[in-house]
């Protein structure tokens, strides 16, 4: 159920990312789908949340958000609206939390434990500064570390010119994360966030380097399937 790492975390924070195993919804949706809006029977995605929840212990529920590939980050505790692709959260024991399946999750704490954010960054929320309005949120001066989920690789991830040239507008250095594939190109995530990521001052990344669309009974993958889950990455302070 849970991918294993081995980051180093400050002692107070916890990180967690789900796989597709281990859950109870049906096919296409097997087994630990996470998420309430593909189509999977609404009860099994409860109970697959419940299972999260007891494995992890979590201190509360994860604070879902409607995700729209947009670059709306919420304050938990200040905010209330949940149409966003990425929290914030400064208090202990509130669980952030985001859902994809081939997409980017980026975990975000800073170094002294007090401060934790979990960001989407598919490639529109990641060229349109997603992890940029999540690092706002944090103190200024903080130290902050970053943790790389599983994502659609390198190999995997063809995406067309237009795609490649708003990178390259938009974020220096952006062209060597892209390598021609007939008349379109295959592109990196992994690499494009880390750009982004030093470019806003983080320079301890950590990565999964794992992708989604060539393991298919490890994780979901849309691209790969279309009808299909959503896995969960989450971050949290424990007090």
């Amino acid at each position: 159920m849970i991918l294993a790492h081995h980051w180093p975390l400050p002692p107070n924070i916890r990180i967690a990312m789900t796989d597709r195993q281990d859950g109870v919804s049906l096919p296409p949706f097997d087994s630990l789908n996470l998420g309430m809006h593909v189509g999977d029977d609404p009860a099994a995605v409860k109970h697959n949340r419940h299972l999260l929840q007891q494995q992890l212990q979590l201190p509360s529920e994860p604070a879902w958000l409607e995700q729209v590939h947009g670059t709306h980050v919420v304050h938990l505790g200040q905010d209330d609206n949940r149409t966003a692709d990425g929290s914030y959260a400064d208090t202990a024991r509130q669980v952030a939390v985001v859902m994809t399946a081939d997409c980017l999750p980026v975990l975000l704490c800073d170094r002294d434990g007090t401060q934790v954010a979990a960001l989407h960054a598919g490639w529109r929320g990641l060229n349109a500064g997603v992890l940029e309005a999540g690092i706002a949120h944090f103190r200024q001066g903080s130290q902050l570390q970053a943790y790389l989920g599983a994502a659609i690789g390198p190999q995997a991830f063809e995406v067309g010119a237009e795609v490649r040239e708003a990178f390259i507008a938009s974020t220096p250095g952006a062209a060597s994360c892209f390598t021609p594939h007939g008349d379109k190109f295959l592109a990196s995530l992994e690499a494009l966030a880390t750009l982004r990521l030093r470019a806003a001052g983080v320079s301890l990344i950590y990565a999964a380097s794992a992708c989604t669309y060539s393991q298919p009974q490890r994780f979901f993958s849309y691209r790969r399937e279309r009808d299909t889950g959503r896995m969960a990455s989450l971050i949290w302070r424990e007090f």
